[in-house]
C-alpha cells in the first residue's frame, strides 16, 4: 500500500550539501519535518546515484519517510527506493510504471496546461508543478507560473501535488492557499547552517497555514 506526505517534500542538491553531506543533510531535514526527500544529483550517473541512494535507505530506515530517485530509473530499482519522479524529458510515465510495479510511488513534473491535461491518473501519483518562481538549482526550467499558474494546474491534473521552484518559508501559506499538498525546497533546507531548524520552521508554518 503506498502511503506518502507530500507536505514538506526535500529534493537534495549535491552541491548545496557540502558542509553536511547529503545523508547528514536528510536525517536533518527528518528530524524538522521533512516528509519525503527527492535524490537528485545529475551529475553522479547511476552508479553514483546507487551508492548515495543505498547510504540514504539504511539512514531512512525506520522513519516513515519516502526516497524518490529523479529520473534515473535504473538506479531506483538497484537502490529499493520508494519512487521515482520523472520530468518531460525523461522516462515516460508508462514505461516507468511497467518496470517500477504498482507498488511503487510515480511522480511526474508538470510545467504547462498541455502537460497537466494529459497526466494519466491511472499511472501517477503525484505531480510537481512549477517552476514557481525561477531558481538557481535548476537553470534550465520552464517560464516561472507564480501562485495563480499553481492554482490553475493543480485543478487541471487532479492529483496530490507538490509545488516546486524557487520557493522558501514565506511562501507556504499562499502554495498551501493554491491548493497544493505541499512544497519542494531545494536551498531552503541544503546548505542552511542547520537544515533541521530550517525544515522545522517550514514544518511550522505548514501546520499554521492549514489551522
Amino acid at each position: 500500500m503506498k502511503s506518502f506526505d507530500l507536505s514538506l517534500y526535500l529534493v537534495l542538491d549535491p552541491d548545496l550539501c557540502r558542509t553536511y553531506s547529503m545523508v547528514e543533510t536528510t536525517m536533518a531535514a527528518i528530524a524538522g519535518g521533512a516528509t519525503i526527500v527527492q535524490l537528485r544529483d545529475k551529475k553522479a550517473g547511476t552508479e553514483g546515484l546507487i551508492r548515495i541512494g543505498r547510504e540514504l535507505m539504511d539512514a531512512m530506515a525506520g522513519t516513515g519517510v519516502p526516497l524518490i530517485v529523479n529520473d534515473d530509473i535504473d538506479a531506483a530499482i538497484a537502490i529499493g527506493a520508494h519512487g521515482l519522479h520523472v520530468g518531460q524529458d525523461d522516462l515516460p510515465s508508462r514505461a516507468a510504471r511497467e518496470r517500477l510495479g504498482r507498488d511503487k510511488i510515480i511522480g511526474l513534473s508538470i510545467e504547462d496546461e498541455a502537460v497537466a491535461r494529459k497526466v494519466d491518473q491511472g499511472i501517477v501519483d503525484y505531480v510537481g508543478i512549477g517552476p514557481v518562481f525561477a531558481t538557481p538549482t535548476k537553470p534550465d526550467h520552464k517560464p516561472a507560473i507564480g501562485f495563480d499558474g499553481l492554482a490553475e494546474l493543480i485543478k487541471i491534473a487532479g492529483l496530490p501535488s507538490v509545488a516546486i521552484g524557487g520557493l522558501k518559508l514565506e511562501h507556504v501559506a499562499p502554495v498551501i492557499k493554491s491548493g497544493a499538498n505541499g512544497l519542494a525546497v531545494v536551498s531552503a533546507i541544503c546548505g542552511q547552517p542547520d537544515p533541521e531548524s530550517a525544515a522545522k520552521r517550514l514544518s511550522d508554518a505548514l501546520k499554521a497555514a492549514r489551522s
